[in-house]
């Protein structure tokens, strides 16, 4: 059989006119697209926090939003599943979670949870006044204020298949995550077009959260041993370690939002203080509203308000609960309940975080018991201003 042979010159020619032809399609099909990248439809909200820091009250504040579809820690399954790996380790796995979760594709549990599930296979399912609501649960309106007690009674034999079906009826998904220590760890998610995303950032003075630790030791052993690489070892933080990681990784986050962040991050960050929620539920509860571009209807108002100020500081059997309690007191109880030494050694460990975060140290068991001396400093000194920054810089 004859073969023809063609010149390498005709061969160069042919791709070079090849390549141009397509880089000229591909412009003219760009500049049929839009300038300025379109947002999807719905909005995402990521809590982020730690254990122990008021993020479940704060879910609360977005759960029981009408217009609000709310996970709280979905990835908790899967560190149950994997609890023998590192956090480090399991980053990945949570952010494809909660990536499918924003995205209402909740195909993503099939790894984690039985094959037939219902609502109740969930992770604190009942959290979510969503998922309490139709379509999910035909027992509540979307406007009714739900509790857990309720939602456990009449909607836990619903199928799993209507958290899918909720989950896109709604304008805004929020979840609410304990289990990133990284915020570079999310930019895969920031950086995603599929994605609206939003993170609320919320701390708390690292010696309230040690109280608050003590009163639910065995419920974070495990995930105490994921935090400190222990291959599955449950472990009491008696040392401090686990706070230790806790305080660095807020300082991570922080600093890396506030200190030359990459421009995607611009007016897509926020940090909220425990303290100051207390003190100006309504103030700043908008603020978060505004950010999440969502607003306060009556209802909600008067049921932040009932919620801040019940009687009593909240007992160890509601420790991961949501009462009404009198929040400013409840955010002051470390200054009575621990010892000074322990005191001390806190702020050893978290010093770093202490000092960024806006609060005061104290030298002096007289200092920390006198609670006319505010520890929370003034939010100005330490608040970041997106208009300040220049990426120039």
């Amino acid at each position: 059989m004859a073969r023809i042979r063609i010149p390498s010159t005709i061969v160069v020619i042919f791709v070079t006119v090849q390549t141009g032809f397509l880089l000229f399609m591909y412009a003219r099909y760009s500049s049929f697209m839009p300038q300025s990248e379109e947002k999807p439809s719905q909005v995402h909200i990521l809590i982020l926090s730690s254990w122990r820091s008021g993020s479940s009250f704060v879910g609360q504040l977005f759960s029981q939003h009408p217009s609000v579809f709310y996970l709280m820690e979905p990835a908790w399954h899967v560190w149950v599943t994997m609890y023998q790996n590192s956090a480090k380790v399991l980053h990945m796995a949570v952010r494809d979670l909660v990536r499918s979760v924003f995205l209402c594709d909740m195909s993503v549990f099939d790894a984690y949870m039985p094959w037939k599930r219902n609502l109740s296979d969930l992770f604190q399912w009942a959290a979510s006044r969503a998922l309490c609501s139709t379509p999910a649960c035909d027992s509540f309106q979307r406007t009714d204020i739900t509790s857990e007690m309720a939602c456990k009674t009449l909607c836990g034999r619903y199928p799993f298949s209507k958290v899918e079906e909720a989950c896109k009826t709604y304008s805004h998904v929020v979840i609410k995550e304990v289990r990133f220590f990284d915020l570079k760890v999310l930019y895969p998610l920031l950086t995603d077009p599929s994605l609206n995303l939003k993170i609320i950032h919320l701390v708390r003075d690292p010696r309230a959260v040690v109280k608050s630790r003590e009163q639910s030791v065995k419920a974070l052993a495990r995930d105490n041993g994921i935090v400190l690489s222990t291959n599955g070892t449950k472990v009491e933080d008696s040392k401090y370690k686990v706070m230790q990681e806790v305080c660095r990784s807020h300082v991570q986050i922080y600093e890396t939002a506030t200190l030359k962040p990459p421009n995607f991050l611009k007016d897509r960050y926020l940090m909220v203080r425990f303290e100051d929620l207390v003190r100006d539920p309504l103030s700043e509860i908008s603020e978060m509203y505004k950010f999440s571009h969502l607003s306060l209807t009556p209802r909600l108002k008067s049921w932040i308000y009932n919620i801040t100020h019940g009687q009593g500081p909240g007992e160890k059997k509601e420790a991961f609960k949501i009462t009404s309690r009198d929040a400013v007191s409840v955010s002051q109880a470390w200054r009575n309940v621990l010892s000074f030494q322990k005191v001390k050694k806190i702020q050893e460990v978290c010093k770093g975080a202490i000092d960024m975060l806006g609060y005061q140290l104290v030298d002096s068991e007289k200092e920390q018991r006198d609670l006319t001396l505010d520890l929370v400093l003034p939010r100005r000194q330490n608040q970041f201003s997106w208009s300040s920054f220049n990426p120039k810089h």
